[in-house]
């Protein structure tokens, strides 16, 4: 008999399974050329396993408008960015199933990935897995917070059939531009 598959894994035991309320929204207009909402599900899953038994969470894919909008608003920086994370906040050590919000900013995710050379579907897994991983407390604002985190993503990409996506960063020794995730305390930053 073969292990079940949860998200797109292999589930190696029943601990493995997530239990996921996933709000997908695409604030586009269009879908053409997005990914579906199953394919975001599997890749969230990827990221929470052994790592979160259940979890709520929104993703929103949005425009290049709302995208620079949420960015100069939240981070104080001119211009859209690829991937924001918006974490909840919870009170004290509880522990609450619900994690928080990822934005994604379509035209800068497709851009991307075509300037990278990098297949898109790997590119939004890519931006998906990294901002669960921002929900759940990772970061990469120092060199070994970074190695951590980007060890993490490789992981759980390679488990997803997806290639390493810093790969191409590490031979070309080019700088890499960073997302961005911070807390939010309903008030601007």
């Amino acid at each position: 008999m073969t292990a079940p598959r949860v998200g797109g894994v292999t589930a190696r035991s029943a601990a493995d399974a997530v239990a996921l309320e996933l709000d997908v929204q695409y604030a586009t207009g269009s879908t053409a050329g997005l990914p579906a909402r199953r394919s975001i599900e599997s890749w969230v899953r990827a990221a929470l396993v052994g790592r979160r038994r259940g979890a709520q969470l929104a993703v929103r894919i949005v425009t290049e408008e709302e995208g620079r909008a949420l960015n100069e608003r939240f981070r104080r920086r001119a211009g859209p960015t690829n991937v924001l994370s918006f974490p909840f906040e919870h009170p004290g050590r509880m522990r609450p199933p619900l994690l928080g919000d990822i934005v994604l900013c379509a035209p800068v995710v497709q851009r991307e990935a075509t300037e990278q050379g990098k297949p898109p579907r790997a590119h939004w897994a890519h931006l998906v897995v990294h901002g669960v991983l921002h929900l759940l407390g990772h970061d990469h604002e120092d060199s070994r917070e970074a190695e951590h985190m980007e060890g993490l993503e490789r992981k759980i990409l390679a488990r997803l059939g997806y290639p390493d996506p810093y790969a191409s960063e590490r031979t070309a020794a080019v700088p890499r531009r960073r997302n961005a995730s911070f807390k939010t305390t309903g008030r601007d930053q």
